[in-house]
């Protein structure tokens, strides 16, 4: 697809994060399944269940710019949770791996943060507000996410530190 215009790269952007997340879904029982860590596997389940429904935010989009967001593959999101993946066969269980699994988990948020601020800054200069605002929750949450991992992280990281 050729993106000639604002409302076209706005569609390709949102094409991008469904594709994203739909990955994510899958990915995280895997991660949470892989934690040691009882905070960060809930907070894993937790933003799971949250990424659900940033799917289900994501087709209300859709309907919204009347496009559908699938045929896209997000290959940025592909290679940063394959990289996270490397970490269940390179790291053994533990404190040690816990702390890979949320430098890997940042990561995927950071990514996410970066994509939805730019999809809302378009849908803002497109003047849709309601894609606007439905981009803005999604953004919080992310935000929130990455924040909850910083914190399980102090509190991880120490327990690693011993280990070494």
């Amino acid at each position: 697809m050729s993106v000639e215009t604002m409302q076209e790269l706005l569609i390709d952007e949102l094409k991008d994060l469904y594709s994203a997340e739909k990955q994510i879904v899958r990915a995280l029982p895997k991660l949470a399944k892989a934690a040691s860590s009882t905070q960060l596997r809930d907070a894993i389940l937790t933003h799971l269940e949250e990424t659900k429904g940033q799917v289900e935010r994501l087709n209300q989009i859709s309907e919204i710019v009347g496009k559908k967001l699938t045929g896209k593959t997000c290959v940025g999101m592909k290679g940063v949770l394959a990289e996270g993946s490397e970490v269940l066969e390179d790291v053994g269980k533990g404190p040690v791996r816990d702390a890979a699994l949320i430098s890997a988990a940042q990561r995927v948020e950071h990514y996410e943060m970066a994509g939805y601020g730019s999809a809302r800054a378009f849908a803002q200069l497109l003047k849709l507000t309601d894609v606007a605002n439905l981009l803005d929750q999604t953004l919080a949450e992310e935000k929130n996410a990455d924040k909850t991992l910083g914190g399980i992280a102090n509190h991880v990281n120490t327990d690693a530190r011993r280990v070494a």
